[in-house]
């Protein structure tokens, strides 16, 4: 079974940056396709970015292109996200995903975007 343990959330102001990871244990991150989901309070769970298990495909919402970027490293068995250019909108719980005929989830890491 896959565990995932999110990272790298925190207060940061508008037009910051940071980075998020998911690290990966319990089974091989290479047979995974990976994703990142948020939410926000009082809405529902939204699909941020995934990527496909080999990491050459790769989706993004429509309110994240050109400023968030998903990336994988199959040999240290994490996920990133990086997110540049955050907006107060960007605010929320993020989560990281696992697809391999079952869906495994991590418990998210919190991301505040606040002047």
């Amino acid at each position: 079974q896959l565990q995932l343990v999110e990272s790298g959330g925190g207060l940061v102001q508008p037009g910051g940056s940071l980075r998020l990871s998911c690290a990966t244990s319990g089974s091989t991150l290479e047979d995974y396709a990976t994703g990142w989901f948020r939410q926000a309070p009082g809405k529902e769970r939204e699909a941020v970015a995934c990527i496909s298990s080999s990491g050459r495909s790769t989706n993004y919402a429509d309110s994240v292109k050109g400023r968030f970027t998903i990336s994988r490293d199959n040999a240290k068995n994490t996920v990133y996200l990086q997110m540049n250019s955050l907006k107060p909108e960007d605010t929320a719980v993020y989560y990281c995903n696992a697809r391999y005929g079952l869906t495994y989830w991590g418990k998210g890491t919190l991301v505040t975007v606040s002047s």
